[in-house]
């Protein structure tokens, strides 16, 4: 590639022309309220979208590949949320399928990195980094996303909206 990074020479990855309908088409789904319009422009640059998909606002597939996204039936991805099946490196670049199983859910904000699959059931939390595979039925949260603990107080010591009320209660 030479003394620049492998962005530098996108074009060589991908058309130039085929990115530029993506994004298009991108932009009108991050913007449209309509569901059924969003599953409808998704399906035709690529995305794999299962029946009652839900695609909030500003949520953003990726650009470069969308084909290489599926989102299986009645999962949810959250307002902003951001789901990337390519990175560019210093010499090179990867990309990587990343599937989101049936009903799963992504919060807000949250960022699903190349490769990784989110099982049935699964959620992430608001603002998470999803850097590896989500078994199904699990719930994670955090940069990057771990499972969370199935105690209220959990092996981080943080506390439950229970606790704080229960302190401003007492004081």
């Amino acid at each position: 590639m030479g003394p620049s990074n492998s962005l530098a020479h996108w074009t060589t990855a991908r058309n130039p022309m085929r990115v530029a309908i993506n994004y298009i088409v991108v932009w009108l789904v991050r913007l449209s309220p309509s569901l059924v319009l969003k599953r409808w422009l998704m399906r035709r640059i690529g995305v794999t979208v299962g029946d009652g998909v839900s695609w909030g606002l500003e949520a953003t597939p990726d650009v470069f590949w969308p084909e290489l996204i599926t989102v299986r039936e009645h999962a949810i991805v959250g307002y902003d949320a951001t789901i990337l099946c390519h990175e560019f490196l210093q010499e090179e670049y990867r990309t990587g399928e990343v599937i989101v199983g049936e009903r799963a859910m992504i919060g807000a904000g949250a960022i699903v990195l190349p490769g990784v699959e989110i099982g049935a059931n699964a959620r992430v939390a608001a603002n998470s980094l999803v850097t590896r595979d989500v078994p199904a039925e699990t719930t994670v949260a955090g940069v990057p996303a771990r499972p969370m603990g199935t105690d209220s107080s959990d092996e981080s010591g943080d506390r439950t909206p229970d606790d704080v009320e229960c302190d401003s209660e007492s004081k």
